[in-house]
């Protein structure tokens, strides 16, 4: 006959195993467009695009994949004051490569610069750009505005101003 040894084991083990990957896999999708969630920029990637989307307040910046890039008014001369739980929510866009223009995007215009862990931040017209972690999907712009961390946030206009309409 069947064996009458407990199957709770056998079932807490399946159990974590179906947690794992419900943990892993949303974090895996971040790393490899190059945003998590925890204040983590995942892996740099070695080519990063920016380049401009069309949208209700006009032509803005966003990544490759049109994830919307914002930058934040505390900054100052190229430097990203934004660390800790402010990059947490407000991932920085790094790479480890030289960034790339895209359509819309003037390449004298972008450069990187160091943050303080070493990893290398994209700049656009001396402004440190940043993802918004609750933009879920490319053309989210639910950052637009906020006031967080002292100061606020903006998407960038092509000619590397902040777009301040809300």
């Amino acid at each position: 006959m069947g064996s009458t040894k407990s199957t709770g084991p056998r079932r807490a083990v399946i159990a974590l195993a179906f947690l794992a990957a419900a943990l892993v896999a949303p974090a895996a999708a971040r790393a490899e467009s190059g945003v998590t969630g925890h204040g983590m920029t995942g892996l740099a990637a070695e080519h990063v695009t920016v380049q401009t989307k069309q949208g209700p307040m006009g032509a803005y910046l966003t990544d490759g994949q049109g994830r919307s890039l914002y930058l934040f008014a505390a900054d100052t001369a190229g430097t990203s004051t934004c660390e800790g739980t402010c990059a947490a929510a407000w991932p920085p866009l790094v790479t480890t490569g030289a960034p790339q223009a895209g359509s819309g995007v003037s390449a004298d215009k972008l450069k990187t610069v160091a943050r303080p862990d070493g990893s290398m931040q994209v700049v656009y017209d001396n402004h440190p750009l940043y993802y918004f972690v609750k933009d879920a999907k490319a053309g989210d712009t639910n950052g637009q505005g906020l006031d967080a961390f002292g100061a606020l946030w903006w998407l960038v206009a092509p000619a590397g101003s902040a777009i301040t309409t809300r």
